[in-house]
């Protein structure tokens, strides 16, 4: 199959400007926050972009996130071939289903699990920034820095070898890109979930001490270990754990350098580095794709009216600027308070691992602006390449110095 041509009024729409979602969800945002519009994979959408209706969107239980609906946002041209022929994990379930699966995890990503993380995360991060200062310069942040950091942790977390990583990065790559055809991107999962059916097997065979091991054990005391279920968590974690927070590692540092006021004031008291965490989640919200939902019943949102079948996408990168919740939304000030952004979304399908996320997060910036007091960009911002084609926002080179 080759690309299919994507009508230019579809949605969602790419980043025009790269610290910015597109202005059109502005207007709508205030003219008709929930409207029904194109999308870009085919059919129609409710798309809702006010904060308040958004977070009604994603907490309610009559709404679903099973891919496979017919009804569900087609986000990119053959999505639903894809969904068609994948059993869904965590992010793709529905209570009671949902509910189960989740709790089952959960207690791998609580505060204090994560929090015992820290001396490890602090040593892989002041690892790659020992290797980038002995590398010659510049350095691609996002290949010295941003992928090797959460990558490594999630690995480590799993039990998945690290140095398969540029085996499951590329195929991720390949996942998230809006313009990947749609037997390419099956491709690529079918691949990752062999790699992750063997690794699973021996598991299996023989325990290990991390979280696909722990559940393998819990599953043997309950009674039958759910195998397949163990690999489609183990996809959705190692695609999911590395990807969405390098990116948030390379655009929080972009965002910082272009702000060096608010740097220097998380430099000089890193009680400051948290709350600029959730100000630069909000501030670009990297994932829109996984608050579409499909109405199992009839539905009243902001006063329309959404039939059973029909589907919504709900704007998380939109109800992040609403003004109504945050004063002067397209300003980074990291003095705000931000915790009501739904970066991380809203509800029964919150992410999982945002503990993990944050406290990678606050490590990096504290470490990276530490150690390297005089970095900067090697390019002008309008030459770095943006991942406007992909699912999930971020940059692919950013050429550093110091």
């Amino acid at each position: 199959m080759s690309d299919q041509a994507v009508d230019p009024a579809a949605y969602p729409k790419a980043r025009t400007c790269p610290f910015a979602p597109e202005p059109e969800y502005a207007k709508l945002r205030a003219e008709a926050p929930i409207t029904k519009v194109p999308m870009a994979g085919g059919g129609t959408a409710w798309l809702v972009t006010r904060h308040d209706l958004v977070r009604q969107v994603l907490g309610d239980r009559r709404m679903s996130s099973d891919r496979r609906r017919p009804g569900f946002p087609q986000l990119s041209p053959g999505q639903r071939t894809v969904a068609g022929t994948i059993t869904p994990s965590l992010i793709g379930m529905d209570a009671p289903e949902h509910t189960e699966a989740r709790r089952a995890v959960l207690g791998e990503f609580t505060v204090r699990r994560i929090e015992a993380m820290r001396p490890r995360i602090q040593q892989i991060v002041d690892d790659c920034i020992d290797e980038m200062l002995a590398a010659p310069r510049p350095v691609d942040l996002v290949r010295a820095l941003s992928l090797p950091v959460p990558s490594l942790v999630i690995c480590e977390l799993l039990g998945v070898p690290y140095a398969d990583h540029d085996f499951f990065q590329e195929r991720t790559s390949r996942i998230l890109r809006k313009t990947t055809p749609a037997e390419e991107r099956l491709a690529a999962v079918e691949e990752i979930t062999a790699y992750l059916d063997e690794l699973v097997t021996g598991k299996e065979r023989e325990l290990t001490d991390d979280l696909i091991g722990r559940q393998i054990r819990k599953q043997r005391e309950a009674g039958e270990v759910d195998h397949d279920a163990l690999v489609r968590m183990a996809l959705l974690l190692l695609v999911a754990g590395h990807e969405t927070t390098a990116n948030m590692i390379s655009l929080g540092t972009l965002a910082l350098l272009e702000n060096p006021d608010q740097l220097a004031e998380i430099v000089a008291d890193p009680a400051k580095t948290l709350p600029a965490v959730e100000e630069l989640l909000r501030y670009f919200t990297i994932v829109e794709a996984a608050t579409s939902r499909t109405a199992m019943d009839d539905v009243e949102i902001g006063g329309a009216l959404i039939r059973a079948g029909e589907g919504i996408v709900a704007l998380g990168s939109s109800a992040n600027r609403d003004p109504e919740v945050f004063d002067r939304p397209d300003e980074l000030d990291i003095a705000r308070n931000a915790r009501g952004h739904v970066a991380f979304g809203f509800g029964p399908h919150q992410c999982l691992g945002q503990n993990l996320a944050r406290l990678e997060l606050q490590i990096v910036f504290d470490t990276l602006f530490r150690r390297l007091p005089g970095l900067r960009l090697d390019v002008a911002v309008d030459d770095l390449p943006f991942k406007s084609d992909a699912n999930i926002y971020g940059i692919y080179e950013m050429p550093v110095t110091w």
